[in-house]
Parts: structure tokens; C-alpha cells; sequence
């Protein structure tokens, strides 16, 4: 009988704050069962091992960004949007350092996870659709270009790679502005 209390989302959500705390590296079935006050086994009734525990929160981070961002940009357009969608990503990335690392190792063919990272995708469309970027392969390309800046801010900030004497707000600040340069350009070549 599984123990009351303990459920797949219980230890989901367990496990994420762990790995935000520590990093991925420290998460064992060991380690979470230890913070439950259970034997390992007893993991065993709510997830299928670290491999499905790897997935579950893959899902969950892609998930959880994905409604930080759709609440973020709500009833927003063009800068006032992209400026939205950067700041939550930020904020969910530095918030969440462990849990947003997970983005990038889905299972392939997981259609859990794939289902939760279209609303990452869905939100960021909607928010290049109000520059007028609305063609299958622009938007594709404009995506990938939202997505790689601010990825590659976050985990250069999150691994502490800004030593240079500007604060990281204020190169943030300009990256904002130059997506939104680009965008309405984009937009109006489009």
C-alpha cells in the first residue's frame, strides 16, 4: 500500500525542489527517499525509477514554463510582450535552476513532454504574431531565436558567467530591446 501522502506529483515536486537546492547531480532515489522518511523501494509505488523521474520532471519544467509564460504575456503585444516572456523565462530559470535544466533532456518521443513544451512554443507564437511574424518558417526561425538568446542568457547567468563589470540587469535590458528591434523588423519585412 502506497504511504499516505506520497503520490507521482508529491514525489515529482519533492524531487524538483531537490535538484533546485543542489543540482540534477544530487538527485538519487536514495537522497528523495531520505527526504519522504521512507526506504527506497517505497519510490518505487509512485515513479518507475530515475529514468521516469528524469522524465516526469522533464515534463514538469516544460510544463510549469509554459503556463509562467502564457500568465506573463496575457493580453500583452510586441515589446510590452517579448519583454514579459524574457523576464518570466528569466525569473522561472533563476527560481528554478535544477528544474529548468530538465528542459533539454526529455526522452525522445516522450509525448508527455513534447505536449508540455508546445505550450512554451504556443506562447511564444502569440507573442511574435503581434509583430507580424506569422509564416510557418519565420516563425519557426524567430522561435528559435527567442529561445536561443534567452536559454543561453539564463544558464551563462545561472552558472555564474557574467564576470564582466556591467550588471547582467542592464545587458538584459538591451537583449529586450534588440529582440524587439529585430522582431519589428522582422515583422515588417515579412
Amino acid at each position: 500500500m502506497p504511504r499516505a501522502g506520497l503520490s507521482p506529483d508529491v514525489v515529482v515536486a519533492e524531487a524538483a525542489r531537490l535538484v533546485d537546492a543542489e543540482g540534477a547531480g544530487a538527485l538519487t532515489l536514495s537522497a528523495l527517499a531520505q527526504r519522504f522518511g521512507v526506504a527506497q523501494p517505497s519510490l518505487y509505488k509512485h515513479v518507475g525509477g530515475l529514468d521516469d523521474l528524469h522524465s516526469r520532471l522533464a515534463v514538469l519544467a516544460a510544463r510549469d514554463l509554459g503556463a509562467t509564460l502564457r500568465r506573463a504575456v496575457g493580453g500583452r503585444s510586441g515589446r510590452d510582450a517579448v519583454a514579459a516572456a524574457a523576464t518570466a523565462y528569466r525569473a522561472y530559470a533563476g527560481q528554478h535552476p535544477g528544474t529548468y535544466a530538465y528542459l533539454l533532456r526529455a526522452r525522445p518521443g516522450d509525448a508527455g513532454h513534447a505536449e508540455a513544451a508546445q505550450e512554451i512554443l504556443d506562447v511564444l507564437a502569440v507573442v511574435l504574431a503581434s509583430y507580424g511574424i506569422e509564416s510557418d518558417d519565420d516563425r519557426v526561425d524567430a522561435v528559435r531565436l527567442l529561445r536561443s538568446v534567452l536559454h543561453g542568457f539564463v544558464v551563462l547567468e545561472i552558472d555564474g558567467g557574467f564576470a564582466l563589470s556591467r550588471p547582467p540587469d542592464a545587458s538584459f535590458a538591451a537583449i529586450v530591446a534588440a529582440l524587439d528591434h529585430s522582431f519589428a523588423a522582422w515583422g515588417r519585412d515579412a
